[in-house]
């Protein structure tokens, strides 16, 4: 099994910055990508923005060219830079790994309890 620890959530005033970090744990051979969700109250959960070994980043259209996201493969860690915060960006941010246990392992999908970011107008 893998867990995820999350951390770097908080009160910001709008137009600042924050940065998240979630670490994966426990069991694992290789984590082929990793990713933020967000899940605002009375909304439903959605995309942040992903990264996976390659390199290769998708990011949610409502933080493209604000955030960042990056993965330090050695640690098993992924980070999410945010840069001009805004009100809307008010939510529990949710990390989320997938990941194998061994090589012979099926691929499997771990997710974090969220770290909660809160924007002041």
């Amino acid at each position: 099994q893998v867990q995820l620890t999350e951390s770097g959530g908080g009160l910001v005033q709008a137009g600042g910055s924050l940065e998240l970090s979630c670490t994966a744990s426990g069991t694992i051979f290789t984590i082929p990508g990793m990713g933020w969700y967000r899940q605002a109250p009375g909304r439903e959960r959605e995309l942040v923005a992903t990264i996976n070994n390659g390199g290769a980043i998708n990011y949610g259209d409502a933080v493209k060219g604000r955030f960042t996201i990056s993965k330090d493969n050695a640690r098993n860690t992924v980070y999410l830079q945010m840069n001009r915060l805004k009100p809307e960006d008010t939510a529990v941010y949710i990390c989320n790994a997938y990941y194998y246990t061994d090589y012979k392992s099926n691929g499997d999908v771990a997710w974090g309890q969220g770290t909660l970011v809160t924007v002041s107008s």
